[in-house]
């Protein structure tokens, strides 16, 4: 059996499938790589928000997923936007990494504790909501491209710091740049973070389908995602959209999700956690959203929208 492995051309992305690509030559199948582009990728002059943020980074995937041109496409999981075409499925996400968010610099003194002031470069909106919310001393910098293109814009000065998800700094080997690692209790992270999922067309064989889900799926993390993604789903959330959720295990049998909104100006925080059996991941997820969106988050969403 041989797969074709579409992936974005990040050294980030091009780890993540090349990962993935290991788990399939340990199971004794052949694979390749495609690069493909995405509108994500190319403009980088304008916000997420701007250019519109379903789909940003994988529709040119999607595409050639269709076309049978790659036979998956591996994606960051919180790229995926919450609902797939009806043509489209997630057939496995990876074991996940590290959930949280850190804080990378240069200078070691830098620290969202220290009450100081300084420039924090970041895309993210949840992360600009987070920061005006815990840390309205501090100067957000509108930071987009990847990893090293990042890293070299703090190292030119653009900012003092970058605010980061913590499995692609550690997995590009830049740990020695974490000044420190934020609580998800505060900083709880966007829906998917730390996972890799794969996607397929559900024209696929399937018994090809099967055998890859078989090879690559990480069952206590897929339930853990799939009240994330459910959670999503219900408030019709995006990558512009400042929302939040993780899900753990708590014990054999239960996890914990705690999700929630916050305001673009950092003003209105909407936070809570339901539990459930994995049975319920999706009902929980659904629950939780319509939780926060009866405690006032409909209306949020609403202004946010607006905003954007």
């Amino acid at each position: 059996m041989h797969i074709k492995v579409g992936t974005r051309s990040s050294r980030l992305a091009i780890w993540q499938a090349a990962y993935i690509q290991t788990l399939l030559h340990q199971a004794g199948l052949t694979s390749e790589l495609v690069l493909i582009e995405t509108k994500g990728d190319l403009v980088l002059d304008r916000s997420l928000a701007k250019i519109g943020s379903k789909g940003v980074f994988t529709q040119e995937l999607e595409d050639q997923l269709r076309d049978g041109t790659i036979d998956i496409a591996v994606h960051s999981a919180k790229d995926l936007p919450s609902s797939l075409p009806p043509d489209l499925s997630i057939i496995a996400f990876t074991e996940r990494e590290l959930a949280n968010d850190v804080l990378v610099s240069r200078n070691k003194a830098v620290s969202l504790k220290g009450g100081q002031a300084f420039r924090i470069g970041t895309s993210s909106t949840r992360r600009v909501a987070m920061l005006k919310h815990y840390c309205p001393h501090l100067t957000t910098v509108d930071m987009r491209g990847n990893l090293q293109t990042r890293i070299r814009k703090l190292d030119e000065g653009q900012c003092d710091a970058l605010l980061l998800a913590y499995a692609g700094v550690h997995r590009m080997e830049y740990d020695d740049l974490i000044v420190e690692h934020l609580p998800v209790t505060e900083f709880t992270p966007a829906v998917g973070q730390g996972s890799v999922a794969i996607e397929a067309a559900t024209s696929l064989n399937s018994e090809v389908a099967d055998t890859l889900t078989r090879i690559i799926n990480h069952e206590p993390t897929a339930a853990c995602l799939r009240a994330e993604r459910a959670f999503l789903a219900r408030l019709e959330g995006g990558c512009s959209i400042p929302s939040f959720a993780l899900a753990q295990w708590i014990n054999e049998q239960t996890i914990s999700l705690t999700g929630g909104l916050v305001s673009l100006d950092g003003e209105q925080l909407l936070r809570e956690t339901f539990t459930g059996t994995s049975n319920e991941a999706q009902l929980i997820g659904h629950s939780l959203a319509e939780s926060i969106l009866e405690r006032g988050g409909d209306e949020l969403l609403q202004q946010i929208r607006q905003q954007l």
